[in-house]
């Protein structure tokens, strides 16, 4: 934004400079009844007026390309924060134990985290629709503390993370195939 106004001011300050050298020339008469200085200052005017022409236009540019820079860091931004919600840390059947690709995709996590202090973050524990209710709901748990663990042994403060266990309540997908089973099983990040 100053550098928008820096840019105009500039363009401001060249244009009125240039009237003032133009305005104050000394006249001389041509023969003909017009003045050297009248076409001169026709000369000097169109000059000018090319002049602070491009001036506009390279300040219309730069901002432009200010702003195309802007809405592309914010694209960044959101499609990072999308992707830590979006990617689920899976877990086997009946485990709460975190595989080397859950590890990987939280130290991702924590890497987003660290870099976005002031978020705070919701640790979902969710599991298949096997095994009771009561069950399930203990391995949620189980499932949200060991990803919640693993974030705060990378240097995340605890105190910006939650855990809540679902059980089986809410799952991805409610088809009863393995594929199914395995959406399910999950830790799901909810951002607060």
């Amino acid at each position: 934004m100053n550098r928008k106004l820096w840019i105009n001011l500039m363009v401001a300050l060249l244009v009125a400079g240039l009237f003032m050298t133009v305005s104050c020339a000394k006249k001389t008469v041509v023969s003909d009844g017009t003045t050297i200085q009248d076409q001169a200052t026709v000369e000097a005017q169109a000059k000018a007026n090319a002049l602070a022409e491009q001036e506009r236009i390279k300040a219309q540019e730069l901002q432009d390309q200010v702003a195309k820079e802007e809405a592309l860091k914010e694209a960044k931004i959101l499609a990072a924060k999308n992707r830590f919600s979006n990617q689920n840390i899976h877990f086997d059947f009946d485990s709460a134990q975190l595989s080397s690709m859950a590890k990987l995709l939280i130290k991702e996590k924590a890497e987003w985290l660290g870099t976005n202090s002031g978020v705070a973050a919701v640790i979902e524990g969710h599991c298949d629709d096997r095994g009771t209710t009561d069950y399930n709901i203990a391995l949620g748990e189980r499932r949200a503390i060991a990803v919640k663990n693993y974030l705060v042994n990378l240097g995340i403060s605890g105190s910006r993370l939650t855990t809540v266990s679902f059980g089986e309540e809410k799952p991805l997908d409610s088809g009863a195939t393995e594929e199914a089973y395995r959406k399910n099983r999950r830790a799901q990040f909810v951002i607060r």
